[in-house]
């Protein structure tokens, strides 16, 4: 039986019964398969069991946005914001290795894959038997993604991808990278860049696995090469020169994602923080009874009320295609910062006990760095905002 917990109360006038009933039985999922069984994989410093993968893919959850003829759950994706508000409650780690697979892998497949793309990969990809991976970031190039270092030069049959990216969520697990690379150096802005579909198992192509991360500890985060990769112009996802299209859209999408997972982590810390009050006693009574210690409980239940009615409204907007760029960016800014300050003030009114990993708070507040900086830094993307904001002096802007 799932624990009734306060995100429950709040999402359920915001979607249909249905999907309450969706998040329900992701939560359910969670609490049993993946809440009991955290520290053990965080203290062996392993990533997320093949076995809970598998049995993410037995639910559905890989498949969620696709259309049935390919055996997914035809679902939008607010089923997938729900699967991330769930999943993230009891660990980022977790809920990113579906989010990413669909947010960064499926989507673009979705909305830029040729018919034929779709018909050897969704049904795999649906089943959780296959998963793609988003090569975007590179070493040394940080927030400038729009320009790669991974070249694809053009030779007859089709091209050669050389480079590295880094920083590839669900590496490990991925069948395929699709892979963002330069293909007209001297194109205008926008107009470079190519997507590409690539086997991880296509001769010259190397993954490993980045160490020393302390953050999303259970996510697979891998460096990939490609050392004289030939492609076929069959591989290419979406347009030729077309990439930074792809990526912008696919982005957009990711943005949405990381603000559920932030999200998922205020929702943990608000639960954890509420009780504990109630229960420790200092200067003869429970430590909730002091004013600022309400103060910081009521914080936090006013900020998770009001970005996730914000955020199932732009997920909605996304579903329908009548959502921008901005505003994704916006609300995964708001809320990644929102829940890193406040869960942070909650392990200072929790005290020693909150830097305990059993605990949990101490695994949120550190996973939150992953949702300021992750799917574009957050002072990236206010530099970007900021523009259309003061466009007198747009052009002056750093």
């Amino acid at each position: 039986m799932k624990t009734l917990n306060r995100i429950d109360t709040l999402l359920k006038p915001l979607v249909d019964e249905e999907r309450f009933s969706l998040f329900e039985s992701i939560a359910r999922f969670a609490e049993d398969e993946i809440a009991p069984n955290l520290l053990g994989w965080e203290r062996s410093k392993s990533l997320v069991p093949d076995g809970v993968i598998s049995k993410m893919g037995d639910m559905g959850l890989f498949g969620l946005p696709i259309p049935d003829e390919y055996g997914g759950q035809d679902g939008q994706m607010i089923d997938l914001i729900l699967a991330g508000l769930s999943l993230s409650y009891w660990s980022p780690s977790v809920a990113i290795t579906p989010g990413a697979a669909v947010s960064l892998g499926i989507n673009p497949l979705l909305r830029f894959g040729t018919d034929q793309q779709k018909k050897d990969h969704l049904p795999d990809l649906a089943a959780g038997r296959r998963m793609f991976a988003f090569g975007l970031s590179e070493p040394g190039r940080g927030s400038d993604a729009a320009n790669p270092q991974v070249v694809a030069e053009k030779v007859e049959g089709g091209y050669v991808l050389r480079g590295e990216k880094c920083w590839t969520t669900n590496a490990a697990w991925a069948s395929h990278i699709v892979v963002h690379a330069l293909t007209d150096p001297s194109g205008r802005n926008g107009h470079r860049s190519t997507c590409f579909i690539v086997p991880r198992d296509r001769e010259g192509v190397a993954y490993q696995e980045m160490e020393g991360k302390t953050v999303w500890p259970l996510s697979s985060t891998g460096s990939v090469a490609f050392d004289s990769v030939k492609v076929s112009e069959d591989e290419i996802l979406g347009d030729i020169h077309g990439g930074f299209r792809v990526m912008v859209t696919t982005l957009n999408g990711g943005r949405l994602f990381v603000a559920a997972v932030a999200l998922g982590s205020l929702a943990f810390a608000l639960d954890k923080t509420r009780g504990y009050v109630q229960e420790r006693e200092q200067f003869g009574g429970a430590i909730g009874r002091f004013q600022r210690v309400q103060d910081v409980v009521l914080e936090m239940d006013l900020a998770l009320e009001r970005n996730l009615s914000w955020l199932i409204q732009l997920v909605h907007a996304y579903d329908k295609g009548t959502m921008d760029r901005e505003q994704a960016a916006k609300v995964k800014i708001d809320c990644s910062r929102v829940a890193s300050t406040l869960v942070q003030d909650a392990m200072e009114i929790c005290g020693g006990v909150a830097c305990l990993d059993e605990f949990g708070l101490a695994r949120h507040a550190a996973d939150l760095f992953v949702t300021r900086v992750g799917e574009g830094s957050n002072r990236a993307l206010m530099s970007q905002i900021s523009r259309s904001l003061l466009p007198d002096i747009a052009d002056e802007l750093q």
